[in-house]
């Protein structure tokens, strides 16, 4: 059973690796994208990971951009399946999906009321298998946040996070143009 449980780690390790790997050379095929409907869309498709659980999903008013739709939704994929693993351990989870402006540009985020993290480390989490929090506490890979680090950068865009540990983390990102 344990060799079973590494293999099946293992192979989720080489995917996401593959799937890292792939990102770089993939053209990007920018177009005019919804975010709010992808958001949407990736919610939905999450809906195994929301099952018996109470989960407040809010969309704010999100603009439209200039970007690939398949790799901007892998963004929101990613991003949502995180804040829904971080507040498993929550009663009521809260995800919020919305925007800011800073100046002439959009930043969009991902806000959640999960487990957070501690700033000291924030250098670490967009690194490819970097973890902040024990595997036996949350499972995965360790490389959703470096395969979205990898796409906003593509479209000439940034992505940071804020958190707190016990109150929630918010991960913002910028569409270059």
């Amino acid at each position: 059973e344990a060799i079973r449980d590494n293999a099946g780690q293992m192979e989720q390790l080489i995917d996401a690796l593959l799937q890292f790997s792939r990102l770089g050379r993939q053209a990007l095929n920018r177009q005019h994208v919804e975010p709010a409907h992808l958001a949407r869309q990736s919610f939905d498709q999450l809906r195994i990971e929301r099952e018996g659980r109470r989960v407040d999903f809010v969309i704010g008013d999100l603009p439209a951009c200039h970007a690939d739709p398949v790799l901007l939704r892998q963004v929101f994929l990613n991003l949502l399946g995180n804040a829904l693993k971080f507040t498993g351990k929550r009663e009521a989870a809260r995800i919020e999906v919305g925007c800011l402006r800073d100046g002439p540009q959009t930043v969009y985020y991902v806000r959640d009321n999960g487990a957070g993290f501690d700033m000291r480390y924030q250098s670490k989490l967009f690194g490819v298998f970097q973890r902040l929090h024990r595997v036996d506490e949350y499972e995965g890979t360790g490389a959703g946040l470096a395969i979205v680090h990898r796409v906003i950068t593509r479209h000439g865009g940034r992505i940071w996070a804020e958190a707190e540990v016990d109150r929630g983390a918010s991960f913002y990102f910028t569409i270059g143009e």
